[in-house]
């Protein structure tokens, strides 16, 4: 019996303790806020809002491109009998480029000729019959007046010697038409030599020696290849209709190239479309974007200009170092600059966020014991930013203006020198709300 007293006051001690615990755990837990809804400190991140200057970015991605590029077409068709140049040649304005074989207009130009002569012997021909017609109609008017002859026979050499006139300058109509005719078959001679119409680089030769090319003046011929200025390159991207606003002509901007990776090259805006470009119409995925050309203008492909003091010393090695070389093709982004603003109020972007303003005045009509309508809620949402406040929340609404990559203007709402809420993202997008206690991670 007396071990059992001693077991059982053992257990009723054990049992003490654990019930003792269980309390302070229980206060503990309330305090803190896991249990009964307590008003625990949440644990947020902030920074100090600052003057700062923000230049507002348009980002977009686009191919490179010769800024000016010429397509060689031939004017007249044949065989090439000689190619003088490869794709990558430097050519500067009047080089031969290529021959296409001129048999058949040499040909045609000995026909020609061999008609402007036979028109030339008929001319003369109607000139000696318009020269015996008026001969005739002078002998026949003297004798006419004279009253010699008939008035039939006077007007019969007259009207010969009329005849004899529109003959003799039909005649001439004609030389002239074989004359025109001439001009053009030796001017498609001319076409048989096709030279650079410009200063250079051969971008792209898409024929051989050998080959056949078609030319109509009607149409467009086979394209043979293309001269392109590759010291001005530039780049064509696709802005979509909510940017496009934003970006106007001399705007500057930062291009990357895909080939060029950890570079950075400058440019400028010297082209914007007014035609969209719709892709997808009709479906839900439809986009509406504009063409916007960027001409590089860090000094590129300094090699293929041909000109003589840009020639380097190949082996100082600095030329692939400092000069890129671009190719028309290249995949790029760009970060158009289209707004700056200098001195401005600003703060993290992650740091504003949106709240419903309907719900809050739900939730106080419903504390003051006044039965909310039974209409639905209308939402009101605005942009906000929390504010330490003494280690508590303070939601305040603000007017945002242009933002960068990291930061985004206040125009009003929220001074210099406030230490605003930029984290947790769970926290600051769905948990926090106004009046909450916070407890600053970040602070040293």
């Amino acid at each position: 019996m007396a071990k059992d007293k001693t077991a059982t006051k053992k257990l009723i001690k054990i049992l003490g303790v654990i019930l003792l615990v269980v309390v302070v755990l229980g206060i503990v837990a309330k305090t803190a806020g896991w249990i009964d809804g307590g008003t625990a400190e949440k644990a947020v991140e902030t920074e100090i809002a600052e003057l700062r200057t923000i230049t507002q970015i348009v980002s977009a991605t686009g191919r490179i491109q010769p800024e000016v590029e010429v397509i060689i077409r031939p004017d007249v068709s044949g065989e090439i009998i000689e190619l003088n140049v490869q794709e990558g040649d430097y050519v500067r304005e009047g080089d031969l480029l290529l021959r296409i074989k001129p048999d058949l207009y040499e040909a045609r130009i000995d026909e020609l000729n061999a008609m402007l002569l036979t028109q030339q012997s008929r001319m003369e021909q109607a000139r000696a019959q318009m020269l015996q017609a008026e001969v005739e109609y002078l002998k026949n008017k003297h004798l006419y007046d004279r009253d010699l002859i008939s008035e039939l026979e006077y007007l019969q050499s007259s009207n010969n010697f009329e005849a004899q006139k529109s003959n003799f300058r039909a005649a001439e109509f004609q030389i002239e038409s074989a004359r025109a005719q001439l001009r053009r078959a030796e001017e498609e001679l001319q076409q048989t030599v096709i030279r650079s119409p410009k200063n250079g680089t051969i971008s792209r030769l898409a024929v051989e020696r050998g080959e056949r090319v078609l030319g109509q003046a009607q149409t467009a011929g086979t394209e043979m290849m293309r001269i392109a200025r590759m010291e001005q390159m530039e780049v064509v991207v696709d802005v979509n209709e909510n940017d496009i606003v934003n970006v106007s002509v001399a705007d500057t901007s930062i291009i990357e190239v895909d080939a060029y990776p950890n570079r950075s090259f400058e440019g400028v805006v010297t082209e914007i479309a007014n035609s969209a470009e719709i892709a997808g119409t009709g479906s839900a995925d439809q986009v509406t974007n504009y063409k916007v050309k960027i001409r590089i203008t860090t000094p590129h492909n300094l090699d293929q200009t041909g000109s003589e003091f840009m020639v380097m010393n190949v082996s100082e090695g600095t030329q692939s170092d400092d000069s890129p070389s671009f190719k028309p093709g290249m995949s790029a982004n760009v970060d158009i600059r289209t707004n700056t603003v200098y001195d401005v109020v600003s703060i993290p972007i992650q740091a504003v966020t949106v709240r419903d303003f309907s719900r809050s005045a739900t939730a106080d009509t419903t504390e003051t014991g006044e039965r909310p309508a039974s209409r639905s809620r209308t939402e009101d949402f605005r942009r906000v930013v929390f504010v330490n406040d003494g280690g508590i929340a303070k939601r305040m609404e603000v007017t945002t203006g242009i933002s960068d990559n990291s930061h985004i203007q206040i125009m009003s709402g929220v001074e210099t020198g406030a230490e605003v809420v930029t984290g947790s993202y769970r926290i600051l997008s769905r948990e926090l709300e106004d009046g909450d206690k916070i407890n600053v991670s970040n602070r040293n």
